[in-house]
């Protein structure tokens, strides 16, 4: 599955297209490396996402093409929330 779909099936981030967007900007890591919009992830993988001025990791529990609202969050697992820190050039 996309990236960019599995973050809009499981109510990570509401819309396709921002997800999309979110990837592609560069604030979205599959197992610590860059992830566009097309990459596959797989149960397992640990997602980390920059919101903001936080950013979310969250581990691949389960893949489905759609999920009801209250089925969504068993498609992850949290694992941390910190604040971001943007790195000093």
């Amino acid at each position: 599955m996309r990236i960019d779909k599995f973050l809009k099936v499981s109510r990570l981030i509401k819309r396709r297209t921002v997800a999309k967007d979110v990837s592609d900007q560069g604030r979205v890591w599959i197992n610590g490396r860059d992830a566009k919009a097309s990459t596959q992830v797989k149960v397992g993988d640990e997602l980390s996402i920059q919101f903001g001025q936080k950013k979310v990791t969250v581990r691949v529990e389960l893949l489905s093409e759609s999920t009801r609202k209250e089925d969504a969050a068993r498609m992850y697992t949290l694992l941390k929330e910190e604040p971001f820190q943007a790195e000093s050039l």
